[in-house]
């Protein structure tokens, strides 16, 4: 059984997913499986999170950054895939570091995440876009 799940991002940030995929696990009645989630984008990650304070998703997106800065940056003078906009190279990297996809086990027909996981989209381009997430319970 497989669905996708599109996902409108703002810019860079982490897009909390969690209740949409819990819901679409419900509605499979599946009491043991294993879900797997894969984004089809090359400059946007998934990533199991915190979901109780907000500022972890804030302080992640500002490491991320300082760790990767735009192309306009000097640190980042030596790249040379730059005609798509300062910031896409250094998506590419970012997901490059992050996962691009993730195992969750479903046991009681429910994920299998701890009290304070969340499932996230990272988008890493500066630009608002809409993401795909594909899903696959075997």
């Amino acid at each position: 059984m497989h669905t996708t799940f599109t996902i409108q991002t703002h810019g860079p940030g982490l897009s909390e997913i969690t209740r949409d995929v819990a819901a679409w696990v419900a509605d499979a009645g599946r009491d043991e499986a294993l879900l797997t989630l894969f984004i089809q984008h090359t400059s946007a990650s998934l990533l199991i999170q915190e979901n109780a304070d907000p500022e972890v998703r804030t302080d992640l997106t500002a490491y991320l950054h300082r760790l990767v800065p735009p192309t306009t940056d000097l640190s980042m003078d030596y790249l040379t895939h730059t005609y798509e906009g300062p910031d896409d190279m250094p998506g590419h990297i970012k997901a490059a570091l992050l996962p691009t996809s993730l195992q969750i086990p479903i046991i009681g027909g429910r994920m299998s995440l701890g009290t304070w996981q969340g499932i996230y989209v990272v988008e890493h381009r500066d630009a608002p876009h809409t993401r795909r997430v594909i899903a696959l319970l075997r």
